[in-house]
């Protein structure tokens, strides 16, 4: 399915002027980056690139498309004529998926004429803002989970598309696995899944429910035991597995509690490697309360999926350099001045600065040639497009040891959920290597009348 229309409409109608004016052909460099964390975030995560390359690729104007906006008056023919062979020609370079970023960070830069660059805004611009709060949310979650399983379960609590997006989010993030099935073809997200209340309900008696489930899924199934009485559906799942039962999910109640008591239950039966999953509305902060009680695994659905109270990361996609009439001619830096949305022009290297230790300590943004590297400093732009021609290769796991490698490098205030400042400066260097002033690290709220 095409693309092309997940965009806004001024994003053709700048081109349809642009073209008028002969600007259109301009070489252009767009930067998407956010200029500050969500409220009381220590760092972000990058997530979507995986996605927006399937965007970029699929970013086609058929017949269809086209007569939609011809007939609507939103381009002329000529324009027309040029998305009828679009496909982005361009370079694209960036973090790598799963990779940690923070305000000011080059997250995707992408060059080419100021059209073919221009129309990608919107698409580029809502799969990284979803992707990437669900997995900086993912984060926190898991890092509070430690080695205990997380499995997202939230795929009826947004809507349906987006389920698969943050099922893929939530696993580059550490997630173990999604109920979403959707996920689980389209990029492999180990599927996971039993029963609900409901089935419990169908049956005449709870035992006869328990007796169909594990005949059907086995004995290392798991029970939901809270449907009428924990204690007594626990004694039944295990006398029907002669204390084998893989586990018991608890969905209701105090946890904490409930968890305690059913581990003491499990082990008094025999059944002592039966493991215990809890769900309800789980969020970072109940999992962290939960570090103390004998849970094995968690499954998070609504706080997951809705970026837990930040759904959107403010991501930004701007010109920040572009040539004069002749496209082969230097590019010059470009850049808003507004209060409090100003913009650093100019094409930039990325770095994070490392202490002896391996711990980071700065991220270095800077315009021109970057510094000679110490052997601590880690590079963090990958080539993403060249010429056209897609050079980006790594997997789905190769984004969730990306993610596990960049956030065990960091400062070990990044595991803190209490709100704070970014846990690393972010240090901007001019065209000569100088400090120069950072627009984006703790940069006022501008509220638009």
């Amino acid at each position: 399915m095409t693309t092309a229309l997940l965009t806004d409409h001024y994003e053709l109608t700048m081109v349809q002027a642009a073209m008028n004016a002969g600007t259109a052909n301009r070489r252009s460099l767009f930067d998407l980056f956010t200029r500050r964390l969500p409220d009381g975030r220590r760092y972000g995560v990058v997530a979507g690139l995986g996605r927006a390359i399937e965007a970029i690729e699929n970013f086609k104007f058929g017949d269809e498309e086209l007569a939609f906006l011809l007939d609507k008056g939103i381009i002329k023919e000529d324009l027309a004529e040029w998305l009828a062979d679009y496909r982005f020609s361009g370079d694209i370079w960036g973090y790598p998926e799963g990779e940690i970023y923070f305000p000011g960070s080059p997250v995707l830069s992408v060059e080419g004429t100021f059209a073919e660059c221009c129309i990608l805004e919107t698409v580029l611009l809502s799969i990284y803002n979803h992707d990437s709060a669900i997995a900086a949310a993912g984060s926190r979650m898991t890092a509070m989970a430690g080695d205990r399983a997380c499995a997202e379960m939230g795929s009826r609590r947004t809507q349906e598309w987006s389920a698969v997006a943050a099922a893929r989010a939530a696993y580059v993030a550490g997630f173990s696995s999604t109920s979403n099935l959707e996920a689980g073809r389209r990029y492999g997200v180990p599927t996971i899944g039993t029963a609900a209340h409901s089935f419990t309900l169908l049956f005449d008696s709870e035992e006869d429910a328990f007796r169909a489930q594990i005949a059907a899924l086995g004995e290392d199934t798991a029970l939901l035991v809270d449907t009428y009485d924990v204690e007594a559906a626990i004694r039944k799942g295990v006398e029907l597995t002669e204390g084998r039962l893989g586990s018991i999910r608890l969905d209701s109640g105090d946890l904490a509690i409930m968890a305690r008591q059913a581990r003491d239950l499990l082990d008094d039966l025999g059944a002592t490697s039966t493991r215990i999953i809890v769900t309800s509305d789980l969020d970072e902060w109940q999992i962290a309360a939960l570090q103390g009680a004998p849970v094995d695994g968690y499954g998070v659905g609504t706080s997951l999926v809705t970026g837990s109270g930040h759904p959107t990361c403010g991501f930004v996609y701007k010109l920040v350099a572009r040539s004069g009439d002749d496209p082969a001619g230097e590019m010059v830096p470009v850049g808003k001045k507004s209060k409090g949305k100003n913009t650093l022009g100019g094409r930039k290297f990325a770095m994070r600065r490392r202490g002896e230790d391996g711990r980071a300590e700065t991220e270095v943004i800077g315009l021109g040639t970057p510094p000679v590297n110490d052997g601590n400093d880690r590079d963090l732009l990958v080539p993403i497009y060249t010429d056209g021609e897609l050079v980006y290769t790594a997997s789905l796991d190769d984004a969730r040891a990306r993610h596990r490698e960049s956030l065990k490098e960091l400062p070990l205030a990044a595991r803190r959920i209490s709100k704070g400042e970014p846990v690393l400066e972010t240090l901007i260097l001019d065209a000569e290597g100088d400090e120069t002033t950072n627009p984006y690290q703790a940069a006022p709220v501008v509220h638009n009348l």
